[in-house]
């Protein structure tokens, strides 16, 4: 049975689904205090749900935030909690649901420049980025906008203000956040030759420590990829506001 993909508002989350996050998130972090994640998922503005029958598999937690940069008002998309249980790992629900969430924010923000602000703590959430878009920063094989940098110290300060290093690009709770159990951290030999899992961890050494890899990729359409386009042409998503 295909897995069946939602796109809902936080405020239209149950209590019941509420605690499936928790639980499921609990299983692939360490150190997951429950005030913590429901003061975060409760900051958010819609999640995406991934369901096998009646069971939560899958979720991403979607933040909108609004800030001037060289005064010019922008938007970016935050990509909070995101996990997919190890069976449906091969799926592509989860990149089809934010695929159609970011031509969401396209059409409804014609005029305004739109950015994914990604923070990274895994190397399979950093590789969405090479998978599905053709720019984005930082990177190791493109050369990003010369704004990109000012971009992105600026959203990442605004967010983390007192753990986000601009020198490094890294965000760091000094050991207060969540951080991947350690079965989850190790990295498959296969995966060490691929150059985008390399650049991730020389940048985020610490990522098994809860280190954040700070990341960003403009939201338009002509910065996805071909395969970004097949992958939310075969999702099928429902709404609930």
């Amino acid at each position: 049975m295909p897995l069946q993909s939602e796109i809902k508002s936080l405020k239209r989350l149950t209590r019941e689904e509420k605690e499936n996050l928790l639980a499921l998130h609990s299983r692939y972090f360490q150190n997951v205090r429950r005030e913590n994640f429901f003061r975060d998922l409760n900051a958010k503005d819609h999640v995406i749900l991934l369901r096998d029958g009646t069971q939560i598999v899958g979720f991403s937690t979607l933040q909108i935030l609004r800030l001037s940069v060289a005064q010019i008002p922008r938007i970016f998309l935050f990509s909070g909690d995101t996990i997919v249980d190890r069976r449906h790992w091969l799926d592509s629900h989860l990149a089809g649901c934010f695929g159609h969430y970011m031509l969401h924010l396209i059409n409804r923000n014609p005029a305004t420049p739109l950015y994914w602000f990604l923070i990274s703590k895994g190397f399979r959430t950093y590789r969405f980025l090479p998978v599905y878009f053709k720019v984005f920063y930082p990177a190791c094989d493109r050369t990003a906008p010369p704004e990109y940098p000012q971009l992105l110290d600026a959203i990442a300060a605004f967010k983390f203000p007192n753990a986000y290093n601009p020198d490094t690009g890294i965000i760091s709770f000094q050991g207060s956040g969540d951080s991947l159990r350690p079965g989850e951290c190790e990295i498959p030999e296969g995966r060490l030759n691929n150059p985008h899992v390399r650049f991730f961890l020389d940048r985020n050494p610490d990522f098994d420590h809860g280190d954040e890899l700070a990341c960003l990729a403009d939201i338009t359409c002509e910065n996805l990829n071909q395969y970004a386009w097949r992958v939310i042409e075969r999702t099928a998503v429902t709404w609930d506001e």
